[in-house]
């Protein structure tokens, strides 16, 4: 098989599944949607699942609408009204964070496969079809699309780098891009007990990814176009990026110790190990840091301090430079230095969005689904 060119959909599945022309009430996939006031993002991302040239047949949405307060349940109401054999919705109280929704969209899921899509984001037209071809054609357990930032979100890079019927834990890019917006193939899920936890506010799906991938016989690629469009929303209040230092320092701990419990020491725990410091132990330290409360400045640097002793020693040093230069800075407890070095750092200056940029996005966002590309400039260099 060329990995950039799916096959004809129908192919039986890993698990010996049949495909969508056998006389079967299960379908291909299950989309599992975890949403709390996600007005009006959430409309571009549901418009997106209808118009999935995989079919109605072929596929369910679930939608686990988390307390919303801001529309979101009304407008989630009538995508269900409008496509009754399409969507099924769950509401709850508000949990805090997305593992319980997501936990609870699994557990209704009949799909032969699972993909969670983000409640901000949305699909290209063919990218549930796609998906489901290629893992059906590789045997992929699990499997990657090429993902886009829209706004000022950060997307991994270097995974996407070219389709791939098979690519490995570590060497691929694979650390870098730990978030749920894959295609899961339901079965290793169940068999394993694959679930989030529901104790992490943020950084949830990193953990599941982690024990799914780990126990997956072939994980896949499919970069050869765009098909999830990630959205950081205008006001920035996307979970991960609304979340305390403090509630992401608690986190952040927890993703070291699944590195530990699903990796043996080594190379390949180190690689997760040099990631979170890189990324979510790094980022505690942003611009703004120095605008916190004394008392949380140096909890955020104790609790860092304690990751890097129990978890930094062969790692730390193959950070970059700055990065680095941060961490031991945090390490030391040094808050004035901190502060001055995160003042002279342009790279942590927050940058503002205009209203011209705001407006761009929010016409993009409005348009055809899965038409056309995001507005320019409003992307940050992505982690690769």
């Amino acid at each position: 098989m060329s990995a950039g060119t799916p096959a004809a959909s129908g192919a039986a599945g890993r698990d010996g599944a049949a495909g969508p022309d056998a006389d079967t009430a299960c379908p291909d996939v299950s989309v599992v949607v975890a949403a709390f006031d996600t007005m009006p993002y959430l409309t571009r991302c549901l418009s997106s699942l209808v118009e999935q040239t995989i079919g109605a047949r072929r596929m369910e949405v679930i939608v686990v609408d988390d307390g919303s307060t801001d529309g979101s349940t009304e407008e989630i109401a009538r995508f269900a009204t409008h496509h009754p054999g399409l969507f099924s919705t769950v509401r709850r109280a508000n949990s805090g964070g997305p593992a319980a929704p997501c936990n609870q969209g699994l557990e209704r899921a009949r799909g032969r496969y699972v993909f969670f899509l983000g409640a901000d984001d949305h699909l290209a037209p063919q990218a549930l079809e796609r998906m489901v071809a290629m893992a059906d054609d590789c045997r992929s357990d699990v499997l990657l699309c090429k993902m886009v930032p829209v706004g000022e979100r950060t997307v991994p890079t270097g995974v996407f780098g070219r389709s791939a019927p098979m690519i490995r834990l570590v060497g691929d890019g694979l650390p870098w891009a730990l978030s749920n917006t894959k295609l899961f193939r339901r079965s290793l899920v169940e068999e394993h007990g694959i679930r989030y936890d529901e104790s992490m506010p943020a950084f949830s799906d990193q953990p599941f990814v982690l024990e799914a991938c780990v126990r997956a016989a072939r994980i896949s690629v499919l970069a050869d176009q765009p098909h999830y469009f990630a959205v950081r929303r205008a006001d920035s209040s996307n979970i991960t990026y609304r979340a305390g230092p403090e509630v992401r320092l608690h986190c952040a701990e927890r993703l070291f110790e699944a590195a530990c419990r699903f990796l043996p020491p080594g190379p390949l725990r180190d690689a997760f190990h040099k990631r979170h410091f890189h990324v979510e132990v790094f980022q505690l330290f942003g611009a703004d840091f120095p605008a916190l409360d004394h008392e949380v400045r140096q909890a955020v640097c104790t609790g860092a301090a304690r990751l890097i002793g129990g978890y930094g020693d062969g790692v730390l040093e193959r950070l970059d430079p700055r990065r680095r230069r941060t961490l031991e800075l945090a390490w030391r407890g040094d808050v004035a230095a901190l502060c001055a070095e995160i003042a002279a750092d342009p790279e942590r200056t927050p940058r503002p969005v205009t209203p011209a940029g705001r407006a761009s996005l929010v016409r993009w966002l409005r348009g055809p689904g899965g038409a056309g590309r995001p507005p320019r400039g409003g992307a940050r260099p992505a982690v690769g």
